[in-house]
């Protein structure tokens, strides 16, 4: 059947007849196979070409400090550690899975029992697990390593396959000793076969002599783990068949001769192609921070540098290279261009190869995702490198699906020296990646952070300290680059518990991270600076005036801080007024504000507020006069929606003749760079009112007369005359309570008098800092229901924190100790799905659906108002639509309100949605639609759904009311 292989070249040619008929892989379709030595081989040769080539230089100095030798012993170790990781496969409870290739083993002396013999016990010897056991056996036993030593060492093995096993999963498979060699007479031959395998792997990398100096190193957590992950991505490249091509009955005798494992090696990583690390060099001083600015980003036409900017520069130049950098400044000031600017500084002392840049949203992150690729054509040429927009939908994105379309191409090895077929005229030719790419291999699935350079959603960081399957992939993601982290005051204390424990790792993989904010309470600064330096932080208190300001704290060093003045001519005194909460008296408010015209910002804390509101605006002033902004639109609208913002509002915007309302819920609060004449705003926490008011009077214009001077009025109070006034109960369930809004009427109660006007940016950090601290504050006759308030919030926030440690990842251990169990009780995969997201935040499990409309033929049509031709397109439900059709439904997208998301509610509304289902959408070929849920509307964009009707409006989005003719329990 199987004829034996000739032996390689190198530490396995000249291995016994037994050890050349291990096998390592198999493909089940074609009988194709590879002998393990082979595959151990490709691995070690994968290795040292990601440490050589593309792993950054601070993972690898991160390894190599542990070690006697240096980078020396870290590539070695690197490339052992790969090349012996699936010596469990040389076992009777893997290799009996392929009959005959099981029977080749066992005519060579290893005998083992075949799967039904084995029946479950099986499972309990993975071949990661199998494979920790036989080098800790190894190790011990051969070179006296103590069994604490070795697992540090070990661990990588166990855990190649994403999850490190635990102590329990170690101690079942000890009990059953024959799932590692057969007893009797085949038992010593599967010893020294094992034992051959290891002592190859051991030549191969050039280790033989380093054990015995290797037995005092203790290998810290984070190097354990980046270990892992660079063994588990030499593992995915070597086990490509297209890359590293598997014998054949024809072909067996051509993994020697031309297929040398150096030869091997060089056709496969010609055709992966893997974009280098970013080796950014330090931008010279001498020019100073004006000129680094200029060079990196578009600015206007006499245009300067802002102080912050400044600052933050000269921090980052002077802080340790290993620390944490808080740029705290008000909205409009470059903290993003600062951060940029401190991130190429930090990545160039640090050797760091990359930059993630984290938002709340996926919103702010495609925004980000422009203004990240600007930048990058700004940095100084250098060799290709590959980005990534990390969201659910970032496949929407016309920057990032572009950049995708070019970088498709198909991954296969190259072989240098065939000149058996001469390209044709017309042929495509191939050359070497250039600029930046948006790499194939990259794209995949697990993969995508390892990119260089990466925008995405807040998630993508928090999900570093969520037990979950491969995080070392995450974490050697994270590890290769400065982490930006923007709005860091926008996370409540569930998403913080795992922020701080991911502040706690980035500081041990020796990561600059920057975090950026206009509105930091100081308690958070410090809770977030103690997370990083892992102890107390001196000097990171500071007056309450104290802004804008940067800081910069690293473990075991000194806090910096800096107080760069504001930008002048930036200071913008806000007259705030109460309004009672009626819509007719804001239509007779604003009818009088917008007299002589002027724009004007509404925003509401629900979108159910935000409608009632509009509703009544536009009967007043007309429905042209009116736009609706809030996060109940289809994906398209959403992004064309805060596309027309910019357009009207944004700095050069084409602001509307006469009056015009935008009626808006928080979706404006963040990121977006609009201005208006005027503000009307719900109550809420006062860090995010003064976020809202920073869209006041934010760039120099003329405006109408009655509205020169900038005004918020403030409603959401159901009854001003209360003491404490009552906030409305739409605002008490979004903002956990009272406590918030309360504390924030009381600092704003000498403005709300008329006593004086708030000024920004100088009231943003004394007002911030007075809400969130433990003084008291409004009038003393408050205390009472305040401190009732507090004492509900903060029980609130007790039980966020006890949620949250129930899958996140323990804290660094000291150095020694392996990862053993690292995992355990984990939630397996976590991606970014609503599943995923739900883990990490503190909210239900949103219901996400496709919408697509019905005409009254019965036709099935995308949505009618889509742009570029999108819209009205037919789908046909006898087979999968067009690429077109199916990626404009998937960029219908839409989660549906709350009610559908309560328990009560949740799994009748998903069977009703599942009774739509389309059999030939469900297929591979049409990855947009299969396994998602569809909610069809009619001619009239209307449905109903778990008892409510469901309207949608190019104007107002999804609006749901109750059927009152249904029962829906609640």
């Amino acid at each position: 059947m199987h004829r034996d292989l000739p032996a390689s070249a190198g530490a396995f040619g000249a291995l016994s007849k037994a050890a050349r008929r291990t096998w390592g892989k198999h493909d089940r379709d074609t009988e194709d196979w590879l002998p393990l030595r082979q595959h151990m081989a490709d691995s070690a040769a994968v290795a040292g070409k990601l440490w050589d080539e593309w792993l950054p230089r601070n993972i690898r100095e991160l390894v190599a400090e542990v070690l006697p030798t240096g980078m020396d012993d870290g590539r070695r170790l690197a490339v052992w550690l790969a090349a012996s990781h699936d010596i469990g496969k040389a076992t009777p409870a893997f290799a009996c899975q392929v009959d005959g290739l099981a029977n080749r083993m066992r005519r060579a002396g290893l005998d083992m029992p075949d799967q039904k013999q084995f029946g479950t016990d099986r499972v309990l010897a993975p071949h990661g697990l199998a494979g920790q056991v036989l080098i800790q056996e190894w190790l011990n036993e051969r070179f006296g390593w103590t069994v604490r030593t070795s697992a540090q060492f070990a661990i990588v093995a166990g855990g190649h396959h994403g999850v490190p096993p635990g102590d329990r999963k170690l101690h079942d498979l000890a009990q059953h000793p024959e799932l590692i060699r057969t007893p009797g007479p085949s038992e010593a031959k599967w010893l020294a076969v094992q034992r051959e395998l290891l002592d190859a792997c051991a030549r191969e990398a050039g280790v033989e002599d380093r054990f015995s100096a290797w037995a005092a190193v203790k290998l810290t957590q984070p190097v354990q783990v980046a270990l892992t992950a660079l063994v588990i991505l030499a593992d995915w490249i070597a086990s490509s068949a297209e890359l590293f091509p598997y014998a054949t009955a024809s072909s067996e005798a051509n993994l020697d001769g031309k297929h040398t494992p150096g030869k091997r090696l060089d056709a496969a990583w010609q055709g992966l192609e893997l974009p280098p690390a970013w080796e950014p060099a330090e931008p010279e001083p001498e020019g100073g921070a004006a000129e680094l600015f200029a060079a990196r980003f578009d600015l206007p036409p006499q245009a300067t540098i802002r102080p912050v900017q400044e600052e933050a520069v000269r921090v980052a130049r002077q802080m340790p290279a290993t620390g944490l950098l808080i740029i705290e400044a008000p909205m409009g000031e470059g903290k993003t261009e600062a951060a940029l600017a401190a991130a190429e500084i930090l990545a160039a002392r640090t050797g760091a190869g990359g930059c993630l840049i984290a938002l709340p949203t996926r919103a702010t992150s495609d925004a980000m995702f422009s203004r990240l690729l600007t930048w990058l054509e700004h940095l100084p040429a250098a060799k290709a490198q590959s980005v990534f927009l990390a969201h659910a939908k970032a496949a929407l994105n016309d920057k990032w699906s572009g950049l995708v379309r070019e970088g498709n191409r198909t991954i296969a090895a190259v072989e240098a020296d065939d000149t058996t077929r001469m390209p044709k005229p017309g042929d495509p030719i191939r050359r070497s990646p250039a600029g930046l790419q948006a790499h194939q291999w990259l794209r995949g699935r697990k993969k995508g952070l390892l990119a260089s350079f990466t925008v995405g959603t807040i998630d993508q960081v928090l999900f570093a300290a969520l037990k979950s399957r491969h995080l070392a992939l995450r974490h050697l993601a994270l590890a290769g680059k400065v982490v930006v982290i923007d709005e860091v005051h926008a996370y409540d204390a569930y998403m913080n518990t795992y922020l701080e424990r991911v502040l706690e790792w980035l500081s041990a993989y020796r990561v600059p991270v920057v975090l950026l904010s206009a509105t930091l309470p100081a308690a958070r600064r410090r809770a977030l600076a103690e997370a990083y330096a892992g102890q107390d932080v001196s000097g990171i208190d500071l007056p309450a005036d104290a802004y804008p300001l940067v800081t910069a704290v690293s473990p075991g060093g000194r806090t910096l801080t800096a107080r760069p003045p504001a930008a002048s001519g930036r200071r913008t005194p806000v007259a705030v007024e109460a309004l009672d909460d009626d819509v007719t008296a804001l239509a007779d408010r604003l009818a009088t504000e917008l007299e002589d015209g002027g724009c004007a910002l509404v925003v509401r804390n629900t979108v159910d507020r935000v409608l009632e509101a509009a509703q009544e605006l536009r009967r007043r002033f007309g429905e042209h006069r009116v736009t609706v902004a809030h996060s109940r639109f289809l994906a398209a609208d959403r992004a064309r929606n805060d596309a027309e913002l910019l357009r009207m509002f944004g700095p050069d915007g084409d602001r509307p003749e006469g009056a015009h309302i935008v009626v808006a819920s928080q979706v404006v609060e963040q990121s977006l760079d609009i201005d208006f004449d005027l503000l009307v705003t719900d109550l809420a926490p006062v860090d995010l009112m003064l976020q809202r008011m920073g869209r006041l009077h934010r760039h120099p214009r003329t405006r109408p007369a009655r509205l020169t001077n900038a005004r918020c009025l403030v409603t959401g109070v159901a009854d001003w005359a209360a003491d404490p006034p009552a906030p409305v109960p739409g605002s008490l369930s979004v903002y956990e309570g009272p406590y918030l809004l309360l504390r924030a009427l009381a600092v704003l109660q000498p403005h709300l008098t008329g006593a004086r006007p708030l000024e920004l940016p100088g009231d943003i950090s004394p007002l911030v800092q007075a809400a969130y601290d433990d003084e008291p504050a409004g009038p003393e006759h408050w205390a009472s229901e305040l401190d009732k308030a507090r004492h509900a919030y903060r029980t609130k926030l007790v039980d966020k924190r006890e949620r949250a440690e129930m899958f996140r990842l323990g804290p660094v251990r000291k150095p020694g100790r392996a990862v053993i169990g690292w995992l355990d009780a984990g939630v397996g995969d976590a991606d970014d799905t609503p599943q995923g997201r739900a883990q990490v935040r503190d909210s239900e499990e949103s219901v996400e659906v496709l919408v697509v409309q019905r005409r009254r033929d019965g036709v099935l049509t995308t949505v009618p108002w889509l742009d570029r031709g999108c819209g009205g397109l037919e789908l046909p439900e006898h087979a999968p639509p067009s690429a077109r059709a199916a990626q404009a439904v998937a960029a219908s997208a839409i989660s549906l309100p709350w009610q559908f998301s309560k328990p009560w509610l949740v799994d009748r509304t998903i069977a009703e949605l599942e009774k739509f289902c389309v059999p030939a959408w469900q297929v591979k070929q049409c990855p947009w639609l299969a396994g998602e849920l569809v909610l069809v509307l009619d001619e009239e964009c209307r449905t109903r759904l778990s008892g409510f009707h469901l309207r949608y409006s190019r104007s107002d989005g999804l609006v749901v009311t109750a059927d009152r003719s249904a029962e829906v329990q609640e």
